[in-house]
């Protein structure tokens, strides 16, 4: 079998766990991780406590060949994201020079200018490498195998795209989708014999309730995309065997 690259992400926020806002980036991330040959692993939500971060980070940089971080890198007193990282590495926090460069440039004409909040974000664990913003000035950190990013999920987007290419991974996990209505129970023995007879493969089951009426849509993933498109026929077939009509692509 290949070998397998493993990530998690940490999500970190007090306003995550409130539910005053709304997580866009767990997706973002694992789609990323996708098309890298990375697989995700798991996930992590976290409160605005440096010790829960690091103990976090610290327990998953260990266990992953990689490890991000969204949230708590802005200009406030609560973004203690860079402090956390200090910690769980025992290294000071330092001001980049090239980060703060590329803060000046992005206010030099933009009001107020570099305030003293807006420097804060300039501020990485010492021996921190800089990961490139597009969107705005304010860059994201690596250190180690962690990628710390921004919470906003379209600067997190920007940072994630200056990764492109730069993190080894394995082969994407293709997905086949076959849907039916059939109720899940009805066919469950039928999806597990299928993967069964299919090692490489791993199918999830997803149901429904629409227009009074019960269904699922069946994923078929796997790092072989011939093997994902075989088992796909295969359980089409058996679903029509059963009475089922499949529809490719799901439902």
């Amino acid at each position: 079998m290949s070998r397998q690259w493993t990530a998690a992400l940490v999500v970190i926020g007090d306003e995550i766990l409130s539910g005053r806002t709304q997580d866009l980036n767990v997706a973002q991330v694992a789609l990323w991780l996708n098309q890298h040959g990375i697989r995700f692993a798991e996930v992590r939500i976290v409160p605005d406590d440096i010790d829960r971060i690091a103990d976090t980070v610290n327990e998953l940089r260990a266990q992953h060949d990689y490890l991000f971080t969204t949230g708590g890198i802005g200009p406030t007193h609560d973004d203690i994201t860079v402090d956390a990282m200090a910690a769980a590495f025992g290294v000071p926090v330092v001001v980049h020079p090239d980060a703060r460069k590329s803060l000046e440039d992005y206010y030099r004409d933009r009001p107020g200018g570099l305030t003293e909040p807006r420097h804060r974000m300039a501020r990485v664990p010492q021996g921190a490498e800089l990961i490139p913003n597009p969107s705005s000035g304010e860059p994201g950190v690596k250190i180690g195998n962690v990628y710390i990013l921004a919470g906003v999920p379209y600067i997190a987007a920007s940072m994630l795209e200056a990764l492109t290419g730069k993190l080894e991974g394995g082969r994407p996990v293709v997905s086949v989708t076959v849907g039916a209505r059939a109720p899940e129970s009805d066919v469950a023995d039928l999806l597990r014999e299928t993967e069964a007879a299919n090692p490489g493969v791993a199918i999830g089951s997803y149901p429904f309730f629409r227009e009074g009426r019960y269904g699922a849509n069946f994923v078929i993933r796997s790092e072989d995309g011939e093997l994902a498109k075989r088992t796909g026929e295969e359980l089409s077939r058996r679903l029509r065997e059963e009475g089922y009509e499949p529809v490719d692509g799901g439902i």
